[in-house]
């Protein structure tokens, strides 16, 4: 496994993060536990999770199932680096979603009775909150700092702007400030590079990719589909909305030797400041399928023919301006 730094910190996090939405919903406890087993056996330290995940709202299904996991010992909470997220709805009544002080606390402590833990790694804002200022964010998080509970704060889902403001607002309270931003990034949506990447680079933020394989369509779709492969109404939407692109994708994936899901995957982490990639598996047949984009090198030629099939984004004014 490689490990790199998560942006200007000192921290040390495997290069493919271990997504845990799936825990829960499509992934029994006892398959989350080995998945989570095999990716330490694997060397990946990094794992990502949120108060909202299970999608029972007020149940933290996943954090639960995670908590239960560190529990059996072992080192496994000493060996991990978790990183949760707070914003969604974790109840009816006013103050029990978004980023207000008060809500930032409450969710801390959940969050951390959940996992079985004393502390959380990263602590990352899952949307900006537009109703709540920047100064009652940055004295929540470091509140939670100064408890111990916490050790560095990330935020997801921000424009760039929104991470200019936040890193500002936090400079003036002589914060350390946010230290990643987990953002909608791969081959299909490259937006990120307008101002997100920027920005990130600019300030010393790692970038932590969700959805790297665009739900699946850059993960072998055509030939899965070919096989019998079923696949949601809304990924069929997409494909045929981009089929020529994928269809020249897995061509180009077919010339590599290398398959799909494990070129979208290596591509990303030819990108700068890319931290990791979040991956997903629903079974442990999937996370070892992911950890072959590690053994991939994609050379010039490579990348450009890629940047061909899916044009990316000048940065931003550049894109739209002289």
């Amino acid at each position: 496994m490689d490990y790199t730094q998560l942006g200007r910190t000192g921290l040390k996090v495997s290069r493919l993060c271990l997504g845990t939405m799936n825990f829960g919903p499509a992934t029994t406890q006892e398959d989350s536990f080995a998945i989570m087993d095999h990716a330490h056996e694997l060397g990946i330290n990094f794992f990502d999770t949120a108060n909202v995940y299970g999608w029972k709202k007020g149940e933290g299904i996943t954090e639960n199932i995670i908590g239960r996991w560190f529990a059996q010992g072992g080192g496994r909470r000493e060996k991990t680096v978790i990183a949760t997220k707070l914003y969604g709805g974790m109840g009816d009544w006013p103050n029990e979603d978004r980023l207000s002080a008060l809500n930032i606390r409450r969710a801390c402590d959940a969050s951390l009775k959940r996992m079985q833990t004393d502390y959380i790694d990263l602590y990352q804002a899952h949307h900006v909150d537009r109703n709540t200022p920047f100064e009652e964010f940055w004295e929540a998080m470091d509140i939670l700092k100064q408890q111990g509970k916490i050790l560095y704060v990330g935020s997801s889902n921000f424009a760039g702007w929104h991470i200019a403001k936040a890193q500002e607002t936090a400079r003036r309270r002589n914060s350390v400030g946010l230290v990643s931003e987990q953002t909608h990034y791969n081959l299909l949506v490259r937006p990120a590079e307008l101002e997100v990447i920027p920005v990130c680079e600019d300030y010393g933020l790692g970038l932590i990719p969700w959805s790297p394989l665009a739900g699946g369509l850059l993960g072998g779709i055509l030939r899965k589909i070919d096989k019998g492969r079923s696949a949601s109404e809304n990924i069929v939407r997409e494909l045929e909305k981009h089929r020529s692109k994928i269809e020249q994708y897995e061509a180009f994936c077919d010339e590599l030797g290398a398959d799909p899901a494990d070129v979208g995957l290596a591509w990303l982490l030819h990108q700068r400041v890319v931290t990791a990639p979040i991956i997903g598996p629903r079974t442990l047949a999937q996370l070892d399928g992911n950890v072959k984009s590690l053994d991939i090198t994609l050379d010039e030629q490579a990348l450009a023919r890629l940047d061909e099939i899916f044009p990316g984004f000048k940065t931003a004014p550049e894109e739209y301006a002289w």
